[in-house]
């Protein structure tokens, strides 16, 4: 979930920060070019004052004019000696009373033509258009009006170089893409920690729910951090477990005490229908089908009160000898498959270790050889191998029985269930049941599938692993 939503905040932020920084930088910009404006008018000025006395000196015939325009040609000189930027004065017809230097003409079209037209019309300046520090050959011009006696007489233009009014553009810019870094990492900082906070509550749920789910049911959820849905959520889960668990121990519980008050009952009712058999003749179909289903009825207590054992035991897992294990459940099962007539043989490897309550395991490959016997017609085999593929240990049992169906497959091992093919068999429909759980509190578990041309494989699988130290605790809940 943080792969999804911590790219999404960070997308976010970058996005804020851009829409900030985009306007920031081109306001930067426009500013400096408008100080050199706001300057360049400023000069334009104080050269116009100077322009009006030469005008004004050339228009009354005074013997001073020639003087008052060397005096104008000296200032403009030193003006663009000292700022490099070109300067003069030019007459309505695009004659020079001045300039600096003496070649320089106004352009004949383009921004300068326009800012020429814009001063004779009596306007300061136009607005010229924005330089950007990548317009290595960028220049301003920049005109004012030259006024006598109301009219517009001459006008004054410069035009300045970028060069530095660019660096500093540049520099500018690059001062705010450093604090827009600097705040995106502080922001991706943030995020990171927003998205802790927000999901660590979650993660812990997940974990704790991955626990009931497995069976460990006392697994519970700290609700100390996290927002304060997160919080009152992880108390809904710790009521909802701690209601489950009672049920299920009430349950288990029930199982347990109904198994173990029915015994002494049906040992009596079985005694009875025995007494009762002495005083009828050998052989009573009756007599024997009460006997028969007697029997089943007490196999059937027995596995209730195995699988009520098996939900409420713990688990001691420790690194076992599964091959050894193995091959000793083949060994003492092989004596009743010879009796049956039906070849038992073990295959495989003759060494692996795993992680395994070895009372458990014993009791599901019991459970799984003693069903696949049942169901192998004399003259077939039943074949236990042992393999490692990756971190687990498999132990596979295949038999030669009828096996079941695509559909029947989705239903072995529910409790009780029994394939309708196979009702005259002996069983409960529990053993599968009691491995399964047997196997799941230690890490384990029992997998179904067809052996061909017919049969049933039933997988066992053990971790290499310590699944304590896999699955570890995580902060944030308790077990």
């Amino acid at each position: 979930m943080r792969a999804r939503l911590l790219p999404l905040l960070v997308v976010l932020m970058a996005g804020v920060l851009l829409a900030l920084g985009f306007p920031l930088a081109v306001a930067l910009a426009a500013g400096q070019q408008q100080r050199v404006v706001v300057d360049r008018i400023d000069d334009g000025a104080r050269f116009a004052a100077l322009a009006q006395f030469v005008i004004d000196a050339e228009s009354s015939m005074s013997s001073g004019a020639d003087e008052r325009r060397e005096t104008l040609q000296h200032e403009l000189a030193r003006y663009q000696e000292l700022y490099g930027i070109r300067v003069g004065i030019f007459r309505r017809d695009d004659n020079a009373i001045a300039r600096s230097p003496s070649w320089w003409e106004l352009p004949q079209k383009g921004e300068g033509r326009e800012a020429f037209k814009q001063a004779l019309a009596g306007r300061r300046s136009h607005d010229p258009g924005q330089v950007w520090p990548w317009q290595s050959h960028g220049r301003l011009i920049v005109a004012s009006p030259v006024v006598l006696d109301g009219d517009v007489v001459a006008v004054v233009a410069t035009e300045s170089p970028t060069d530095q009014m660019r660096a500093r553009i540049l520099r500018g810019w690059l001062l705010i893409a450093a604090g827009l870094g600097a705040a995106m990492l502080v922001a991706f900082g943030a995020a990171l920690r927003l998205t802790s906070w927000v999901l660590k509550p979650v993660q812990t749920l997940d974990a704790a729910a991955h626990g009931i789910a497995t069976g460990r049911m006392n697994s519970r959820v700290a609700a100390g951090g996290g927002p304060p849905e997160l919080r009152r959520l992880a108390r809904s889960f710790n009521e909802m477990a701690d209601n489950v668990e009672e049920v299920l121990e009430q349950q288990r519980a029930f199982v347990a005490d109904a198994s173990h008050q029915l015994r002494n009952p049906l040992a009596a009712l079985l005694l009875r229908i025995e007494l009762l058999a002495l005083e009828l003749p050998e052989g009573n179909e009756e007599i024997a089908s009460v006997r028969t289903e007697g029997k089943r009825l007490t196999q059937v207590l027995d596995d209730l009160l195995d699988l009520a054992l098996a939900e409420h035991a713990t688990a001691e897992i420790s690194l076992t000898d599964i091959a050894g294990l193995a091959a000793e459940r083949v060994t003492a099962w092989r004596p009743f498959a010879e009796e049956k007539g039906v070849r038992l043989t073990g295959t495989g490897r003759s060494a692996a270790t795993g992680w395994a309550d070895p009372i458990a395991l014993s009791s599901a490959l019991d459970a799984v050889i003693d069903n696949a016997l049942k169901f192998t017609p004399q003259g077939e085999a039943v074949e236990v191998s042992l393999s490692v593929e990756g971190d687990r240990v498999l132990i596979v049992v295949a038999d030669r029985g009828p096996g079941l169906t695509e559909e029947e497959l989705l239903r072995i091992g529910d409790r009780f269930w029994r394939s309708g093919r196979h009702q005259n068999v002996k069983g409960s429909g529990l053993g599968l049941s009691i491995a399964s759980i047997l196997l799941g509190a230690g890490g384990g578990s029992l997998s179904y599938g067809k052996n061909p041309p017919h049969g049933l494989r039933v997988t066992v699988a053990v971790p290499r692993t310590d699944p304590r130290s896999e699955s570890p605790v995580p902060a944030g809940w308790k077990s």
